[in-house]
């Protein structure tokens, strides 16, 4: 089904969200999620239906809408310019609302006249500065709805249209006339002025609006960085020379040259050159990796040494960087199913709302109040009400736990993945690729009497320089010293299931199966075997001058990783296709007890379902494609970054490093993000649910809580911004 991103304009709260999303959805074979966040929908949509048939149907919703295109994440400048608008309006309503809330606070400045300048102020600021709110109101009207709009709109009209009755009608524009402010209705009697509160209703929401603004896109900064790491141009290799070109153009299979100092356009193999390259923004990793002919290397890496060719493999949006995003904004739209009650609830509050205040204005009439306090009281209600820290609940904690894990190689896909992290119990983990680097190395290394240990590896490394076994090779690659070159080898002869021979200066050397040792070779053989390692003997001459342990080193991190499971309070436990000797060597020098061995992918997929029928809940972390079907029975499935794309598409979560502490980290900001969702939604409706009934009881003057409103969005988002401080437990 194709997927379309919309960019969504003149969505205010919770309920604009909820309405867009509705529209959306009315539509057949149309599945949509809205983000009042990120102010953009995720659309799925049946084949022949285009992204401007799906503008058409949010426009006649009542909102603005475009596609997205094919750019990850929004450019800055709309945002920059909505902002700058958005200050521009607040500048001017601060400098008129002051001195309208001066005279109407302090009677010694009640100067003759002075009403009357206080509604030549305020106009401007309710009906020019305030015009956003009244435009959204009336298209929310057209369309039979509310809106947060309506209620600033309603609030702020009914005010000044209040205090210009006031004025002409009921002698509060008599010269001379003066007034007190009290943060509780006053007993007036209807001669009341409520300029200030018509005016302050209006800056205060702009304040509001315009810091959460700033706050919102602060929350976005981590994903920005991220794209900006993708160069504009790439300089490719076409007919022998180097061209300047877009990184748009760039084909798979050009090579690409990348100079110290740059990024790497596109993914791909180095094919000529060495250097170092930092990709601690898309990683995580701190130090620089070095890289090397047939070595890959992302786009947006930094080349940290020396000039390299790249050969693409991956270019524009398929690229590692633009990949990262596009996972980041899909978790970034979706809704956690705490947020969906919300959205009901915001649904039908400002409905509900407007009914209250009418009913807040009736009953105070009713019961022989001043007009002017049950006009009060009803403002009130309308304005403490508006369910903007409803809306921004989940989304902006969204935003920013996935941004911050994004930076850390950390890739949630969506808010669902948060329910499943609380509640995982077992951690099961794939040995090779996993907890160990899944390609042969060199392990131990032990001479015989007389020899030195760097002379047999580079006899043998040069001996296997030749060689295409998966063991050969390993002994070639650790031989192998920049400062000192293999020495050369003739003769070269492998021998299927023993080994090889060469001559290496002037030597023959055999590289074969270890057979008969005796004395410390014999030990040293018996316990890298028993350790689960691969061991050959090196003979120089047909005498012994030492054995060379392979294996699957474990990486150095793991036992650290296993400790920081443990202190989550999983259980771990490692899966693997290996004999069970070795897998229980590894097992045990990181720190796990329990383990499967021996098994095939359904073998995998089946210990995950005993495990779950046992009452666990699991975690499943692997890298290969075997490990897919384990991956998609697990409660809650982790891809290494070292694995395959298979394994990504199966998994909740992907880790673009290969480092296995950053399961626990995943686990641990996933959960963070959680509870920080739940703690915005308790303070957004616990606000609401002991506002109105103040209000309602006149306990509350409209000027406190229009501030007490814009306080409550401001409280989510920066709640929300604490995520940004999170930190790997290493």
């Amino acid at each position: 089904m194709p997927e379309h991103d919309l960019l969504i304009e003149g969505m205010t709260c919770a309920a604009c969200a909820a309405r867009v999303e509705k529209a959306l959805n009315t539509v057949d074979g149309v599945s949509a999620t809205v983000s009042l966040a990120t102010e953009r929908a995720h659309v799925d949509a049946p084949e022949g239906m285009d992204g401007a048939d799906l503008v058409e149907v949010v426009r006649r919703a009542g909102y603005g809408a475009a596609p997205a295109g094919e750019a990850p994440v929004d450019a800055g400048d709309s945002a920059t310019s909505a902002s700058a608008a958005l200050r521009r309006r607040l500048v001017w309503a601060a400098v008129l609302t002051v001195p309208v809330m001066a005279l109407s606070m302090a009677p010694p400045l009640q100067f003759p006249g002075w009403q009357w300048v206080s509604l030549v102020l305020a106009t401007p600021v309710v009906w020019w500065c305030g015009w956003t709110f009244h435009m959204g109101a009336w298209a929310a009207l057209r369309h039979r709805s509310a809106s947060m709009d309506t209620l600033i709109s309603l609030g702020s009209a009914v005010a000044w249209g209040w205090s210009l009755a006031a004025m002409l009608f009921l002698g509060a524009g008599e010269i001379g006339m003066t007034m007190h402010m009290s943060l509780l209705p006053s007993d007036s009697a209807g001669a009341e002025l409520y300029f200030e509160v018509a005016a302050g209703i209006v800056t205060l929401v702009l304040l509001g609006r315009y810091l959460e603004a700033r706050a919102r896109r602060s929350a976005g900064e981590a994903i920005r960085a991220l794209m900006a790491l993708a160069p504009d141009a790439a300089i490719v290799v076409r007919d022998g020379a180097e061209v300047d070109v877009p990184a748009a153009d760039v084909l798979v299979g050009e090579e690409v040259v990348v100079r110290p100092g740059g990024r790497v356009p596109v993914d791909g193999e180095v094919v000529e050159g060495a250097s170092a390259v930092d990709r601690a923004l898309l990683t995580g990793e701190s130090v620089p990796v070095e890289v090397g002919p047939g070595d890959p290397v992302e786009g947006g890496a930094l080349n940290a040494g020396g000039r390299i060719v790249v050969r693409a493999t991956r270019v524009g949006s398929e690229t590692a960087v633009h990949r990262v995003a596009a996972l980041v904004r899909a978790a970034q739209a979706g809704k956690a199913p705490v947020q969906r009650l919300a959205d009901r609830v915001a649904g039908v509050f400002v409905p509900v709302v407007i009914l209250i205040a009418l009913g807040t204005l009736v009953g105070w009439l009713a019961t022989g109040n001043p007009a002017g306090e049950a006009m009060t009281a009803a403002v009130a209600v309308l304005v403490i009400s508006c369910p903007c820290a409803l809306g921004l609940a989940t989304p902006a904690a969204l935003m920013v736990g996935t941004g911050r894990g994004a930076q850390l190689g950390i890739l949630i896909r969506g808010p669902e993945v948060l329910e499943g992290t609380r509640r995982v119990t077992a951690a099961v983990l794939d040995k090779t690729g996993t907890l160990t680097e899944g390609v042969m190395r060199v392990a131990r290394l032990a001479p015989a009497p007389g020899w030195d240990g760097n002379d047999v590896l580079a006899l043998a490394g040069a001996a296997e320089a030749g060689s295409e076994h998966p063991i050969g090779r390993a002994i070639t690659e650790a031989a192998r010293y920049p400062s000192r070159p293999l020495p050369g080898a003739t003769a070269f002869r492998a021998t299927a299931g023993v080994g090889v021979t060469a001559e290496v200066a002037g030597q023959v050397v055999e590289v074969v199966r270890s057979g008969d040792l005796d004395g410390a070779l014999a030990d040293a053989r018996d316990r890298a075997l028993a350790d689960g390692l691969t061991v050959v003997a090196v003979r120089v001459d047909g005498r012994p001058a030492g054995i060379i342990a392979v294996g699957d080193v474990v990486r150095p991190e793991a036992a650290r990783a296993i400790a920081m499971l443990r202190d989550l309070g999983l259980r771990p436990v490692m899966l693997t296709g290996d004999a069970e000797e070795p897998a229980r060597a590894v097992a045990a020098s990181v720190g796990i007890d329990e383990v499967v061995s021996g098994v095939l992918p359904e073998g995998k997929e089946r210990a995950v379902r005993d495990l779950q029928a046992a009452g666990e809940v699991v975690a499943m972390a692997g890298d290969g494609v075997n490990d897919a079907p384990a991956l998609v029975r697990a409660d809650l499935g982790i891809a290494m970054g070292t694995g395959t794309d298979v394994a990504s598409e199966a998994a909740d979560i992907t880790l673009v490093t290969p480092d296995p502490r950053a399961i626990a980290d995943a686990i641990r900001l996933s959960r963070r993000t959680l509870r920080t969702i739940r703690g915005n939604l308790v303070w957004a409706f616990g606000y609401n649910v002991a506002a109105i009934p103040l209000a309602v009881m006149g306990l509350l003057n409209p000027l406190i809580a229009a501030a007490a409103m814009g306080l409550s969005s401001i409280f989510v988002v920066t709640n929300s911004l604490r995520l940004r401080g999170f930190r790997p437990a290493r």
